[in-house]
């Protein structure tokens, strides 16, 4: 299983989106606290379709909390700082991948911390900052799967 993990997120539609990639590819999707919206809020609904139902779903009071849980966990982090190409990582089963904020990534102190882990999607230098989150995390999740064999899947 792959864990994609979304940090403080902030746009219901995106982590909508990902909730339903997340049931489609039998990944797990964890939500670090805070988050932008209430989880009931009828946007995540909406773009979850009635696959939210289906969601795998943790939420985690804090980045403390989240590694309190899961101590040994392989976390790779996506930003556009990130020094590896998403496909060039050679993903295992239980890997974590974290996506952060959608107006400001993932904090600086823990892209520190996963300093040997930050990677990136490639795109032509523009000024459009990034590609879209839900966008992002569907790229990386189907890579993992297809390295996986697309496990369970048909």
């Amino acid at each position: 299983m792959l864990n994609i993990i979304l940090f403080q997120p902030e746009i219901p539609q995106n982590t909508g989106n990902i909730g339903r990639t997340c049931v489609l590819t039998g990944s797990r999707l964890h939500l670090i606290k805070p988050l932008g919206f209430e989880i009931s809020d009828k946007q995540i609904r909406r773009t979850g379709l009635d696959y939210w139902k289906e969601v795998d779903l943790e939420v985690h009071e804090s980045w403390e909390d989240f590694k309190n849980k899961y101590p040994e966990a392989a976390v790779f982090a996506i930003t556009t700082k990130g020094t590896q190409c998403y496909s060039d990582i050679s993903y295992q089963d239980g890997d974590f991948v974290m996506f952060g904020r959608e107006s400001a990534g993932l904090p600086e102190e823990i892209r520190n911390e996963l300093a040997e882990r930050l990677i990136r999607v490639p795109m032509l230098e523009t000024s459009t900052r990034s590609l879209n989150l839900s966008n992002t995390a569907a790229i990386v999740a189907y890579e993992a799967m297809r390295q996986l064999k697309f496990p369970h899947m048909k």
